[in-house]
């Protein structure tokens, strides 16, 4: 949508809602079917990548509406995060054979495009552009009366605006959509942009383009739900301040009892709107009508959007009820100096103790339902000073649009059920819930070099209980949201910071393995016992495998944010008898060596003294007569 998000951390730009311009191609060329849509089809479950109590019971819920073993299902993750990138991306491949690609998962767009092979005013991404001439089941959309066609009239074309200056423009194509190695819902022939040209925040940014999860014919969302293999619905879930990643379902889901909604109508607006009244910030409501969030659009949820951005008067309220409840922080300068940021500095790195120092925020909705909101909803870490942290609500300009991004919804379960014109909050874990859906049965794979695979990145659970046994090595698979060139010169400040966290020597963290994947890095650290021990006990095994999970490691800004994808104990290796009397046969051995040695020359040593000496004889003993030789 519009404001796509702010491509850094320290830097805002005024952005408005979208001006889109929807060009009407050829949905109909898809084979979109008949007006009356089949009956809803099984949820298609895409996951996505800190404690709340609502993860487990969600995740039970999840289970039998998901988990049954009965309806297909697509598993992947979310990478990335808001404060290092402005956005969540998740893997798409299209193609025979698949071509993957990292996409920014978007409701405010309404078409799905990659950079196409041919396209000469294209960045350089994340991944290789598409290229139709290797998928043996790509075809082009013909032009016909529902679309915009080419220059030559042959082929069907689409193009898209944003309100930051971005643009992407290019032809339409089919081809099968899939979703990973994992997925159990067949791959879906499915209409897609192939882009001939981008600029702006679109030429720049690393991810490869957009998956348009709006309201609109080239959705991926009403493709799918034209086919009937979904239904009208999917819910999205961000990881909190310091994870990043978290999950998404594509179809419909139990909803959680506690869940709160509000109305949502698609004829307010094209975008997915919500009825906000009132925002409260320590209880207290703004001094500002109701009305001033019903404005233009109204109040519009944008997943493709970083941060929020409210009318002039009702920021200004804002940034004032926020300031006056902050006494006791220093109030300083932004990261970037062009930008006028309102940050405050002594609040310590514990994202959990917030609370203790910034005010909590409620949004009230039309049906006095309220969500409320904890500091890391509406703060982001300053890059440049630890322990400081800055507003990540803005004024929107002189639009009187009110947009909420994806910093309102960290660690929130939103459900948009397009079906019944309605979205659901839900306050939750998400990399904790991820966690707890136990999905996938197989282990994530090991950090390697092949880079062409396709990795499960998903989070791993915190240790129940370990086998009684003196662990000799602890392995973790972490996944940094930073490049490898840009890591490689802080391994040893890294590896520094994870000792410290986990109270060990840093000599007991080495780097294993690590290789690059796109605009994160794999890396295998293995911690091993002190240097005076030759094992570690099965608690301190434990305490240090908590803390990984509960993320205690905290990284700093330059670093990014990281996901612990997996972690393994391993004992302190059986050795045989031999094995374990090594040492004592070979000093046994050398022991009896030098004994003989000794010996040896003892014996030597004596005879040598006593053979060169004549025998004794009496003076006057008969000795025999000796015949002189001849001269």
């Amino acid at each position: 949508m519009a404001g796509r998000g702010r491509p850094r951390p320290g830097s805002h730009q005024a952005l408005v809602v979208a001006a889109v311009i929807l060009l009407l191609a050829a949905a109909s060329g898809a084979g979109a079917g008949s007006p009356d849509r089949p009956a809803p089809g099984p949820p298609l479950f895409l996951p996505l990548t800190r404690s709340y109590p609502n993860a487990s019971r969600l995740a039970a819920s999840l289970r039998r509406g998901l988990g049954d073993g009965v309806h297909p299902n697509a598993r992947m993750r979310l990478h990335d995060d808001l404060l290092t990138n402005g956005y969540y991306t998740t893997r798409l491949y299209i193609g025979t054979p698949p071509q993957e690609f990292a996409l920014i998962v978007d409701s405010g767009s309404t078409v799905t495009y990659v950079p196409c092979s041919s396209c000469e005013q294209c960045g350089n991404h994340q991944d290789p552009r598409f290229q139709p001439d290797l998928s043996s089941s790509y075809s082009p959309v013909k032009c016909n009366v529902d679309c915009t066609c080419d220059s030559d009239k042959k082929q069907c074309t689409y193009e898209r605006q944003y309100a930051e200056m971005s643009s992407s423009s290019g032809v339409l194509g089919e081809d099968i959509v899939s979703f990973g190695r994992e997925s159990e819902l067949k791959p879906q022939h499915a209409i897609f942009g192939c882009e001939n040209s981008e600029t702006g925040d679109l030429f720049s940014q690393h991810a490869d383009g957009i998956m348009g999860l709006g309201r609109g014919q080239l959705s991926i969302m009403d493709q799918l739900v034209e086919k009937g293999v979904i239904s009208d619905s999917f819910s999205l879930c961000y990881g909190g301040m310091d994870i990043g990643g978290g999950a998404m379902v594509l179809g419909g889901m139990l909803a959680p009892p506690d869940m709160i909604f509000s109305n949502s109508d698609p004829l307010r607006s094209p975008y997915y709107n919500i009825e906000l009244k009132e925002i409260h910030v320590a209880g207290k409501a703004l001094r500002v009508e109701s009305r001033i969030f019903n404005s233009k659009h109204g109040t519009v949820l944008d997943s493709g959007t970083t941060y929020a951005y409210l009318p002039e008067q009702a920021f200004v309220a804002f940034k004032e009820a926020v300031t006056s409840k902050v006494h006791s922080l220093k109030k300083i300068r932004g990261p970037d100096p062009s930008y006028k940021d309102i940050c405050f500095a002594g609040a310590g790195r514990n994202v959990s103790k917030l609370h203790e120092v910034f005010p909590d925020v409620d949004m009230v909705f039309g049906n006095g339902q309220k969500l409320s909101l904890t500091p890391e909803n509406y703060l982001f870490r300053h890059s440049k000073v630890d322990g400081a942290y800055c507003l990540g609500v803005f004024q929107n300009g002189k639009d009187p649009t009110t947009l909420l991004g994806g910093i309102i919804v960290r660690n929130t379960l939103v459900t948009y059920d397009r079906h019944n014109e309605k979205i659901g909050f839900w306050k939750t874990n998400c990399s904790e819930l991820w966690e707890r859906l136990h999905i996938g049965d197989t282990p994530s794979p090991a950090p390697s070099s092949d880079t062409s695979s396709e990795h499960d990145m998903s989070p791993a659970p915190a240790p129940s209980n370990l086998p009684e046994f003196d662990v000799g090595l602890i392995t973790v698979d972490m996944s940094i949201n930073v490049t490898y060139p840009n890591l490689k010169p802080h391994l040893h400040e890294l590896a520094e910071l994870i000792a410290k966290e986990l109270e060990i020597d840093s000599r007991q963290v080495r780097v294993m393995n690590i290789t690059s994947q796109g605009n994160s890095t794999l890396i295998r650290w293995g911690i091993f016992p002190a240097e005076s021990d030759n094992a570690m006990s099965n608690a301190t095994a434990m305490g240090i495998i908590y803390r990984l999970t509960q993320h205690h490691v905290q990284l700093p800004e330059n670093l990014g944010s990281y996901q612990l994808l997996e972690w393994n104990v391993q004992p302190l290796p059986r050795r045989s008898w031999f094995q374990e009397h090594v040492v004592s046969m070979l000093l046994g051995i050398l022991l009896v060596i030098l004994v003989t040695l000794s010996a040896f020359l003892v014996v030597l040593v004596w005879r040598k003294k006593f053979s060169g000496q004549a025998a004794y004889r009496p003076v006057d003993s008969v000795v025999p007569e000796q015949e002189l030789q001849p001269l």
